[in-house]
């Protein structure tokens, strides 16, 4: 199937279900079974369906059914949030004494929060690469390296990686890649293809679309992988909702022309952005003049809508007079909705090894589905006020 059919029926089942043409919303915590032969053997074949609530429902398997197939994997787990799919994934396949290598652009609650407390109280040692080394991250590992971690392009920043030469290296090594795909959803890139293994979403994002769903996936290229995701996922007692599994695959249907949307608003936004005199740079790899644009053409299918700006001058009090005062963009930490949204950013507070040489304000737009002339419009009278108080 196309991309937009996988989208439209992947994880749907109407003859299953009395034509209903969505799989309903099934509740359970406890599943009986027929014999006392058929209970006892319930573990023969772990995780191939319905054996208790925490171990998944209908609802469930249809959403992870559907991210499955967009991303050509071989299964995924579900997980009641984005963060706890990366702490899902991470101590999965990571264990006391064992090495990390994560990209120093990370999502900061990788960083500080996985790495620097989940990870390291379990006696996981965490190294931070540049996120450019490409095939120089060869250089970093150790003999105890048991995982890379990605993020093309990093949720502050926006560098690309050169993921299928990353994933090469690991797969040389016996070492596992790992990527948050969040910024691109599997609409938009599908990194199993380009070689990596264990492929997390943050489906709070782009998948669910509305800003009102918190769930995370993990999706695994093999049986193995998925064994021992499930069977952790299992002990930790992580349950994705019926209910949040239902909106998410709701959401899932419509990420075609929401995402080809995002897209268009937000280079329209970017490009008016990069030709302001206010503004020293917009790090967006759709723009032919970012630096990783020719990775990302080369991996992904289109662009999202979040990308950062960074002011040629001004400070901290100039930028919050453009920000407070703006109509359209609302104040808020998450993406992926419909609405546009914009925040502060301090990378330069979340990197080790790669430096953040600017000392202007920096900032993150994620561009939703209004008219982006609206938007322009709206930040161009935000651009006045910046430069009023200046």
């Amino acid at each position: 199937m196309k991309k937009d059919t996988i989208v439209t029926n992947a994880g749907r089942n109407p003859q299953d279900n009395f034509g209903v043409v969505n799989p309903p919303v099934l509740h359970a915590s406890t599943i009986t079974f027929p014999s006392i032969e058929e209970f006892q053997n319930r573990n023969l074949q772990p995780y191939k369906g319905p054996q208790y609530g925490r171990s998944g429902t209908p609802t469930q398997f249809a959403l992870e059914k559907a991210i499955t197939a967009l991303h050509d994997g071989y299964k995924t787990v579900s997980y009641p949030s984005g963060l706890a799919a990366i702490a899902g994934a991470t101590t999965t396949f990571l264990q006391n004494g064992d090495h990390l290598l994560m990209a120093d652009t990370v999502y900061g609650p990788s960083r500080t929060r996985i790495a620097g407390k989940v990870l390291e109280r379990a006696g996981v040692e965490t190294t931070f690469f540049d996120p450019k080394l490409g095939e120089g991250i060869a250089g970093l590992i150790k003999p105890e390296t048991k995982v890379i971690f990605m993020e093309s392009p990093g949720s502050l920043t926006f560098e690309m990686m050169d993921v299928p030469a990353v994933a090469a290296i690991a797969r040389d090594n016996g070492i596992l890649s790992m990527i948050d795909n969040t910024w691109s959803s599997p609409y938009l890139c599908q990194p199993i293809k380009l070689g990596v293994d264990v492929v997390i979403e943050a489906c709070t994002k782009y998948i669910v679309g509305h800003s009102d769903v918190m769930m995370g996936s993990v999706t695994v290229n093999n049986e193995e992988h998925f064994q021992e995701l499930k069977s952790m996922a299992n002990s930790y007692g992580y349950h994705a909702a019926p209910d949040d599994c239902y909106m998410a695959l709701r959401g899932l249907r419509t990420i075609s022309v929401r995402m080809q949307r995002h897209h268009e608003n937000a280079f329209k936004v970017a490009s008016w952005l990069q030709s302001r005199s206010e503004i020293l740079k917009v790090m967006y790899p759709a723009l032919s003049s970012d630096p990783g644009h020719d990775l990302w053409q080369r991996d992904h299918l289109g662009a999202s809508g979040l990308f950062g700006v960074i002011f040629a001058d001004g400070d901290w009090k100039a930028a919050a007079a453009m920000i407070d005062n703006l109509q359209y963009f609302a104040i808020g930490a998450s993406w992926g909705g419909y609405e546009s949204l914009v925040i502060p950013a301090y990378p330069e507070k979340i990197r080790t090894v790669t430096d953040w040489p600017h000392k202007t304000p920096c900032v993150r737009f994620h561009i939703g589905l209004e008219d982006p002339d609206d938007l322009i419009n709206d930040l161009e009278m935000g651009l006045v006020r910046y430069a009023a108080n200046r």
